[in-house]
């Protein structure tokens, strides 16, 4: 991973005291940006926050994958947290 970004907690979240985890699936592109992101485990679709999870997951950096030498696409899973603080 060359690039990270915290999902932001929305704040109607925040007021009902939502925290937990969103899992995505994702597709790490040879230029290392992530697209085609899937939600495989919903923290909440009433409050926003599967939709932050996506919205931080889209500008994560990876290096990417090879096989043989060349960058090839790359499934992997994310997993965003969003606590309390």
């Amino acid at each position: 991973m060359l690039r990270e970004v915290k999902p932001v907690c929305t704040s109607d979240a925040m007021r009902a005291k939502v925290q937990g985890k969103v899992l995505l699936q994702c597709v790490v592109r040879p230029d290392g940006s992530v697209t085609d992101i899937q939600i495989l485990r919903s923290l909440d679709p009433v409050f926003g926050l599967d939709q932050e999870a996506i919205k931080a997951a889209r500008q994560w950096r990876f290096a990417p994958g090879t096989r043989l030498g060349q960058p090839v696409p790359v499934q992997v899973i994310i997993e965003l947290e969003f606590t309390l603080r």
